[in-house]
């Protein structure tokens, strides 16, 4: 076989696996929890099979469990892809879905809404968290000065962004002392209100960017060469570093939005999937979609059980794994540059 063929089996190897994986961690959260339902009993539920679950047991699993893994594993791949994506934009191998105001901005949003007191909450949460996301992004755009700015330029505005949507969200929650703990609990992030509904919508924009990302993956390796290097290529790096931020942007402030502020996934899994590879690419981009959606879903169902029937923010399970593994990263990188 040809080097390239080669390459191509590979691929679809790894991705074949991911999705075991992921599969094997639906079943495993679907099933374990303050009541605990049996394998083959939720597969015939879910083929419709006969002798499958009745009464509770199948609301539990139709109405709550099922819908809770889906969006999930829909946050886990949006924040995953979303982080190897920027990786590559900003030549950066500690760069997170996060690093543009998104999260300040959303965090920022869902302050509003939850300060603001009226309506339905959970309706307007995710929509002024979405808002939040997208315009902070917006603006760090409109800071750096124009559309094709530089990677290192927006940083700089994407951390200029952030603080001050910090530094007023701050300025907010001393305002309404009242409202701090459901935006605490939001930060920390959390599946507990996931539903059909939620699962659509967030499903639908999530879905859209992955495609978007998945699409553009061979190209997207043209970035983490200079301009230079790639516009020798063929690839106008401007044009599809705006393509992958926008989409980026999309799948994060979509996943944040629905689920709250979920820090390290975006730097954990793209590490791991190229560590276990031994391949910097953007080829693996559904892998590393896979396999951050696999991750997410054990670790809600880590938040759900270890201190069962009470629960832990899901983001207290990501930050117990990922800042260990950024930590590791850190020095990893720090030994490769001496």
């Amino acid at each position: 076989m040809k080097k390239n063929q080669i390459d191509r089996v590979w691929r679809w190897q790894i991705t074949a696996s991911a999705a075991a994986a992921l599969l094997i961690a639906c079943l495993l959260a679907v099933s374990f929890g303050p009541v605990n339902l049996n394998f083959g009993s939720i597969i015939r539920t879910l083929l419709g099979l006969p002798n499958g679950l009745e009464n509770e047991d199948r609301t539990l699993l139709l109405e709550l469990r099922l819908p809770r893994v889906v969006l999930g594993a829909l946050v886990g791949a949006a924040l995953a892809t979303s982080g190897a994506v920027y990786q590559s934009v900003f030549r950066n191998p500690l760069a997170d879905p996060y690093l543009l105001g998104t999260a300040s901005g959303a965090g920022l949003g869902a302050t509003i809404a939850i300060t603001n007191g009226g309506g339905d909450l959970h309706a307007l949460l995710p929509i002024f968290a979405f808002l939040g996301g997208v315009l902070a992004v917006g603006a760090t755009f409109l800071v750096a000065g124009r559309l094709f700015a530089d990677p290192s330029t927006l940083l700089l505005a994407g951390i200029a962004v952030g603080s001050f949507a910090t530094a007023f969200q701050t300025y907010l929650q001393q305002r309404n002392s009242a409202a701090l703990r459901p935006v605490y609990s939001w930060i920390l992030g959390e599946l507990t209100v996931a539903n059909w509904d939620v699962v659509k919508w967030a499903g639908f924009y999530i879905l859209i960017a992955l495609f978007i990302l998945i699409r553009i993956s061979k190209v997207l390796d043209a970035l983490m060469l200079s301009d230079e290097e790639a516009y020798s290529l063929g690839v106008s790096p401007q044009k599809i570093r705006l393509i992958a931020v926008a989409a980026a942007t999309l799948a994060t402030a979509t996943a944040v939005s629905a689920s709250g502020l979920i820090g390290f996934v975006g730097i954990v899994v793209p590490h791991l999937v190229r560590g276990l590879t031994k391949r910097a690419t953007n080829r693996s981009l559904l892998s590393i979609a896979f396999v951050g959606a696999a991750f997410l879903v054990i670790a809600d169902l880590g938040a759900r059980t270890l201190l069962s029937p009470a629960e832990l923010p899901i983001g207290v399970i990501t930050a117990f794994v990922g800042a260990p593994f950024f930590l590791f990263v850190l020095r990893a990188r720090n030994r490769g540059s001496q």
